[in-house]
């Protein structure tokens, strides 16, 4: 079972927002998830990122791969540093 970090689509038509969720890669899109890790507006001016670091973290030491698109959302938004 491959497990991924990818967006799902929710909001209603023309009004797209996005959760990042960790699935199984056979699962629908908007279908079931084992974990929600963040969020995606694109509709805010900048558009708006929010990700729980220490969930992603937990999913990527165990092996789940995000989508490209994940990928550039991380870039742009990136850990927190601790003190």
């Amino acid at each position: 079972m491959a497990v991924k970090v990818r967006l799902a689509r929710f909001g209603r038509k023309k009004r797209p927002f996005y959760r990042i969720v960790v699935a199984n890669s056979e699962a629908p899109r908007d279908g079931k998830f084992l974990e929600i890790v963040g969020t995606y507006d694109p509709l805010k001016d900048p558009a708006e990122v929010v990700i729980k670091h220490d969930k992603l973290k937990t999913w990527l030491d165990r092996g789940a791969k995000p989508t490209d698109t994940v990928k550039s959302l991380l870039a742009g938004n990136p850990a927190p540093a601790v003190e």
